[in-house]
């Protein structure tokens, strides 16, 4: 009996360490107790996932997300809300050299439009078949340059918040699965130079971008750990370092809270 109330720990704790950390702010994740198999914020489906004995909605919110309460609506036909507290965040000031990455070309812009779709097509992509671990490993070894949230001010122009995480790396440097997933589109993308998006199921997708390499396809199964890509300075960039973008519920937050 207590080596079945240990394994039984073991198995909640496991749980608890799979789900991100609770930060309800704009760009962050709200867990939220809720009743059902099903639940949608803003018209969107969300990850519905075991906390211990009980069942909690893991919520993206975006940096658009104004504070005060939100609500969840779920398949038993009830509503749960949950707060939003207020967050400032700093204001970042860029000198990009290429100014056609700060404003596009008339010609630029199709493209721009085209590889936007297909980047959303991925954001928008609910894998419920995929059995998601939210808990991840740094993609990449090196220092956090820029921080996820920033106001940005590119060549004195406003631009929108950053929605992501900079790791400055040496250009070569390996890029590795933070979780399990499925590639879900690679490109070479005008701002985003070259990038990956992985699903990792439930509305969890996460983004590199400006890499010097590709090492992955569309559709391929890739374990934690695995090499995806290598450290670029491709797109709109200052010099080599890796773009880290979480996507959760099609809202960009903020990566720290998934390291473990």
């Amino acid at each position: 009996m207590r080596v079945l109330l240990l394994l039984a720990l073991i198995l909640v704790v496991h749980q608890v360490q799979a789900l991100p950390q609770h930060d309800p702010v704009p760009g962050g994740v709200a867990l939220v107790p809720v009743e059902g198999k099903t639940a949608s914020y803003n018209g969107r489906s969300v990850w519905i996932a075991a906390d211990g004995e009980a069942t909690v909605a893991v919520v993206g919110i975006p940096l658009s997300a104004k504070p005060g309460m939100h609500r969840i609506e779920t398949d038993t036909g009830s509503a749960v809300s949950f707060e939003v507290k207020a967050k400032d965040y700093k204001v970042q000031r860029l000198t990009i050299e290429n100014k056609r990455k700060v404003n596009p070309y008339q010609q630029d812009l199709e493209r721009i439009g085209r590889e936007r779709a297909e980047m959303d097509g991925a954001f928008n992509t609910f894998s419920s078949s995929i059995e998601t671990d939210a808990k991840f490993a740094a993609p990449v070894d090196g220092v956090m340059s820029s921080s996820f949230g920033l106001r940005r001010i590119l060549n004195d122009q406003p631009r929108n918040p950053h929605s992501g995480m900079d790791i400055a790396a040496a250009e070569g440097d390996p890029i590795l699965a933070p979780a399990p997933g499925v590639i879900a589109t690679t490109g070479d993308y005008f701002f985003n130079g070259n990038t990956i998006l992985i699903d990792h199921g439930n509305g969890l997708i996460t983004m590199y971008c400006h890499l010097s390499a590709i090492d992955v396809e569309p559709g391929e199964w890739v374990d934690r750990g695995q090499l995806i890509g290598k450290v670029g300075q491709t797109g709109r960039v200052t010099g080599p370092h890796l773009h880290w973008g979480v996507s959760l519920n099609n809202a960009r937050v903020n990566p720290a809270l998934f390291l473990e």
